[in-house]
């Protein structure tokens, strides 16, 4: 699964510890799921999207494999 929680970040100027803060999780969930090492729950995904206030799919993408 593709995402642009990165570039969201970069946009919006906040750092994933922030993100993380006002997503309920930890520091280490948002850089692997940055990374591509963890799918975030829907509930995770949706606090994700709200945050950045745009729609899941605007911010995370299936890939082909999935």
């Amino acid at each position: 699964m593709k995402n642009r929680i990165r570039v969201e970040r970069a946009e919006k100027r906040i750092t994933q510890q922030e993100l993380a803060e006002k997503c309920g999780v930890s520091r280490q969930t948002i850089n692997a799921i940055e990374a591509g090492k963890f799918i975030p729950s829907t509930v995770l995904a949706l606090k994700i999207a709200h945050t950045f206030q745009k729609a899941v799919e605007e911010i995370f993408e299936l890939e082909e494999e999935d």
